[in-house]
């Protein structure tokens, strides 16, 4: 297990209480539902990326994660629930995980640093996630996006294609048969 992660399921069961973290269903599952599912974008962010931007990182997934699995990133969560940073920053303290909370609304989010990675997990449909991510697509050729998806993914494809022209690759989730894993790549809006 990735170093750090003991600590932050702790952590997670104890602030549970307080805050609604993860579903009440997935408290008992969470080394699969929460770490695994994260953990399995470790193995296709490539060699050479520094910058990753977590959208919605609510918990920490996959970012946190993401951070603890491969700290040679930069790697920077966006959340808007203050008492959710309050939660990541503790879990950054207690991992000793160096992460960048940034504890606003994505569309609030500056323009720097501009990413080489964004990830998301159980946010936004597809085409939401492609509209908050155009800016720095535009400013970053190579930007690559990696979301975490269910078993809608087919359908908020052919959504997205109606705004965005996008290259994409998809794999099967490890943790859930009905899954995918998207890399999104080439983001463009359309013009109208």
């Amino acid at each position: 297990m990735t170093a750090g992660l003991p600590e932050y399921k702790k952590l997670l069961i104890k602030w549970q209480g307080a805050i609604n973290l993860i579903g009440p269903d997935t408290v008992d599952d969470i080394e699969q539902r929460h770490f695994e599912d994260s953990l399995q974008l470790a193995g296709f962010i490539p060699a050479g990326k520094k910058i990753l931007l977590d959208l919605g990182s609510g918990a920490g997934f996959p970012g946190m994660v993401l951070a603890m699995a491969r700290p040679d990133m930069d790697v920077h969560l966006i959340e808007s629930d203050h008492r959710k940073c309050t939660f990541l920053s503790t879990v950054s303290r207690e991992t000793k995980t160096p992460v960048t909370i940034h504890n606003l609304r994505i569309e609030d989010m500056p323009a720097e640093p501009v990413p080489d990675i964004i990830t998301a997990r159980a946010l936004a449909p597809l085409p939401r996630l492609l509209e908050w991510c155009a800016p720095w697509a535009d400013r970053n050729p190579d930007l690559v996006l990696f979301f975490l998806k269910g078993q809608g993914a087919a359908q908020e494809i052919a959504e997205a294609r109606k705004g965005f022209n996008f290259s994409v690759e998809e794999f099967p989730s490890k943790t859930d048969p009905k899954g995918r894993a998207l890399k999104v790549t080439n983001v463009c809006k359309k013009k109208n």
